[in-house]
């Protein structure tokens, strides 16, 4: 039996560029956070190596793990920034299940960090800036303070 978030991603996720199956990549996650990012936003290049810092020093990572959803033009640019990030994605050529999570998720702008509950549940969809509440770790990435996640400096998405 699928789990909320694998009814929600799909059955496969890619860690690097293996794609393994959501029910084992997400096993025992209490905490599972949502990345709406691309390599093209200059706000997402920014916030993207601060979010990886924080993940990378996490001592919580049996707990949380992050799912990067691409709004990149191409597979070719997904595949250059999610080699960048040390966390799963949302394969990219899934369209259908990244336009379903972006308008589940009201994500207008980016990057957005929706935080779930392993039952999918929403903490929040502003955890941008505030990470380092569930991953553990100092301040937050930096983001902004509004608590939107779709407020602030950000690229607006169509």
């Amino acid at each position: 039996m699928s789990s909320p978030i694998e009814k929600l991603v799909g059955p496969t996720l890619l860690r690097g560029k293996t794609e393994v199956p959501t029910a084992e990549a997400l096993a025992g996650k209490k905490i599972v956070m949502i990345y709406f990012s691309a390599h093209w936003c200059p706000p997402c290049r920014g916030y993207t190596p601060q979010l990886a810092s924080t993940y990378s020093s996490s001592t919580k990572l049996d707990e949380v793990e992050i799912i990067f959803v691409s709004s990149d033009q191409d597979q070719a640019a997904f595949d250059g920034y999610h080699g960048e990030m040390p966390w799963l994605a949302l394969p990219y050529s899934d369209r259908a299940a990244k336009d379903k999570l972006s308008e589940l998720y009201g994500v207008r702008g980016i990057p957005t960090l929706v935080v779930l509950n392993a039952d999918g549940t929403v903490v929040t969809t502003g955890g941008r800036g505030k990470e380092s509440t569930w991953l553990g770790g100092g301040g937050g990435g930096g983001g902004d303070s509004s608590g939107g996640g779709n407020t602030g400096s950000g690229c607006v998405i169509l």
